[in-house]
């Protein structure tokens, strides 16, 4: 039986999953999902920080409903190695501050958005995780923050 990992042994290992799944609430009550790059920008409590346009749909749910979930899936699981999978309960801010934008903001998010942190209508997205469930293909945990 594998050992169970800490919070900042999670948090190393969430860092080197690019991409998550970011699922919010829509208007009607459905569940809408949709990939996110993360950069590598998690705090030690699992504090995740994303970039979207302010009139991404995804942004007007997380204004009337800032109840989140992320999800990560890590690649170590190829070829025999441990997996990693990640299951983020949180609450969404949202973030409109330019020195915010520009204090998370990372190059490789340049190809998404023309001017970069300069973009016009670029919103932060900080998500505070409030509890984080791992599974390893070993073992399972939940860690309340």
């Amino acid at each position: 039986m594998m050992s169970k990992l800490s919070l900042s042994e999670l948090i190393d290992r969430m860092r080197g999953i690019d991409f998550v799944m970011l699922s919010t609430q829509t208007e009607t009550g459905a569940i809408s999902a949709r990939p996110m790059r993360t950069n590598g920008d998690i705090g030690d409590c699992g504090t995740c920080y994303l970039y979207a346009y302010e009139d991404a749909r995804l942004v007007a749910e997380i204004a009337r409903n800032p109840a989140i979930g992320l999800t990560f899936q890590g690649d170590r699981g190829l070829f025999g190695s441990q997996p990693l999978f990640v299951a983020v309960d949180g609450r969404a801010e949202l973030i409109r501050d330019r020195a915010a934008i520009k204090a998370h903001w990372q190059q490789s998010l340049d190809k998404w958005y023309e001017n970069g942190s300069d973009t016009p209508g670029i919103v932060l997205i900080k998500v505070n995780a409030k509890r984080l469930h791992y599974w390893t293909g070993q073992e399972n945990e939940e860690i309340v923050l």
